[in-house]
């Protein structure tokens, strides 16, 4: 048990360490302790100035659930999730940091959006009352894609984000049978098609598990995530929350979402 304790000293060692020489990733300015709606981020990448003026929802208006904004409502259609919490729209600099965490291997932003999204789900929680979580899934991949790119990055997401709020993570209770074709370009009702009976559940869930939460990393049409609240809820769970770093909609400048 000692071990741990000196492995954990550390890791927060050489984390501020990290922290204390690191140049912030859109500034370049120094890196140093950090907070977002008063809770410490844990993370190496950016410094105050840049994390304040990111292009966050304003979760107190849509009261943590962007399905309560009617035009975002409208644009997710045939959904079988209960909840969306995402942490910005599909632009800059999300849109550039998940394409290169996706195809350039920059792994430590998993813990940056994991990060950011724990603070704005705690301080969501300090406003409304929310059903506790009895489980974290990601959204997985194929094998076949998984052995090509060599990692998930919603399981890298999923996983820093369970850890950081003490949630029971599963990455293996829901596989991706099909190796379908691409989702981008397809329409919804294509994407729809394309995912029928592309996902099973593994294992049987526990009868206390009631609310799950699946973390990905962009949502555009929500199908990927609904045909997997499908099962979840065939399987005796009441509530499923989407939690995602981005969300594209159409027309995103005519939608009236509000950011902060």
């Amino acid at each position: 048990m000692a071990w741990k304790l000196d492995l954990r000293k550390l890791k927060t060692c050489c984390s501020n360490t990290l922290s204390s020489l690191s140049c912030c990733d859109l500034c370049g300015a120094n890196v140093s302790n950090s907070v977002l709606l008063g809770y410490s981020l844990p993370q190496a990448l950016l410094c105050q100035y840049c994390i304040n003026d990111l292009p966050y929802f304003n979760q107190s208006i849509i009261a943590g659930n962007l399905l309560n904004w009617p035009a975002i409502h409208r644009a997710l259609p045939h959904i079988h999730f209960d909840q969306l919490f995402a942490l910005s729209p599909y632009i800059y600099p999300f849109n550039k940091w998940l394409g290169q965490m996706k195809y350039l291997g920059r792994f430590e932003l998993a813990k940056l959006f994991s990060t950011l999204l724990c603070a704005q789900w705690q301080a969501m929680a300090m406003s409304k009352v929310i059903a506790p979580i009895d489980l974290v899934l990601s959204v997985p991949l194929h094998v076949k894609k998984w052995q090509i790119r060599g990692y998930n990055q919603a399981h890298l997401i999923a996983k820093s984000f369970a850890r950081q709020l003490s949630l029971p993570y599963d990455a293996n209770v829901v596989e991706r049978v099909k190796n379908n074709d691409s989702q981008m370009g397809k329409t919804g009702n294509q994407r729809r098609k394309n995912l029928a009976d592309a996902f099973s559940l593994q294992k049987k869930l526990a009868s206390h598990i009631k609310h799950v939460v699946i973390i990905d990393d962009v949502v555009t049409t929500g199908t990927t995530a609904s045909e997997i609240s499908k099962l979840l809820k065939q399987a005796g769970v009441e509530t499923v929350t989407l939690v995602t770093v981005c969300l594209t909609l159409p027309n995103v400048k005519k939608s009236g979402v509000v950011v902060a």
